[in-house]
């Protein structure tokens, strides 16, 4: 996927492929850098393609104690590449963390391609609430590979192959290493999101076999960002782009032109 890197200074695993317009590929919170592997090879005939691993994630290990802000690395790693403005593309909790950063610095990104992100002030719902009651379980008994395939079987829509639900085991599997290897005593600092002030072009993505949360927290921001264009996919699940990665990567490419 390219060279990464643990640049003195640099906190979090990176890779830099290609030339032309920058996109940061942001990942989701049951993924890693690895979730990105085929909109990498396709944007990057054309494009200076960046992908990361969060702390707590992939390349990226979590020590006791820290405290953090993940879209405060996100721009930290953009001042680092000395890129000034760039396009993102996010997944998930990764779109929670680009409405931070693009809440904060909205002159640092082009455009935003959002898939299915949380966000404040949207109520959690019964399935929401019943999913992370049974995760909980599952950890609480010591039972991470059952707590891992709760989360390949409620996050992958019905046309993910095998291949996909394999690589999201890997990559859930690996974020729960890390994360409870770190334990409590971490602070991920949260930026305020304050959807008003997002002044960047978003594309928005849902997928009708989600959780109803994702389904309520689209129709909030597609109410409340000023420069939005929502589509609600009718085949996807939760994570569009490890269940139809043509497809996906095509509509992809799309809203970044």
């Amino acid at each position: 996927m390219g060279s990464g890197s643990h640049a003195p200074g640099m906190t979090v695993s990176h890779w830099v492929v290609g030339e032309g317009p920058v996109v940061v590929l942001v990942h989701a919170g049951v993924g890693d850098a690895r979730m990105w592997a085929q909109l990498v090879e396709d944007l990057r005939v054309d494009h200076r393609v960046i992908t990361l691993d969060l702390r707590g994630y992939g390349e990226t290990p979590l020590a006791i104690g820290t405290k953090y802000s993940d879209a405060g690395d996100v721009l930290d790693l953009l001042d680092e590449l000395a890129i000034e403005t760039a396009a993102m593309v996010a997944a998930s909790y990764g779109g929670y963390v680009a409405l931070q950063a693009a809440t904060r610095r909205p002159e640092r990104f082009s455009r935003l391609v959002l898939m299915a992100p949380p966000v404040d002030g949207v109520d959690r719902t019964d399935d929401q609430r019943a999913f992370g009651a049974a995760e909980d379980d599952l950890l609480e008994a010591g039972d991470v590979d059952g707590a891992t395939a709760l989360n390949v079987h409620t996050w992958l829509g019905p046309d993910a192959d095998d291949k996909a639900q394999e690589l999201v085991f890997a990559m859930q599997r690996r974020a729960f290493e890390l994360q409870l290897a770190a334990g409590d005593d971490i602070e991920n600092e949260e930026y305020e999101v304050d959807l008003a002030a997002v002044s960047t072009p978003v594309k928005l993505f849902t997928g009708a076999h989600d959780l109803q949360y994702f389904h309520d927290c689209g129709a909030h921001l597609a109410a409340n960002l000023p420069k939005v264009d929502y589509t609600e996919l009718a085949w996807a699940g939760h994570l569009p782009s490890l269940e139809r990665p043509a497809e996906m990567n095509a509509l992809i490419r799309a809203a970044l032109s």
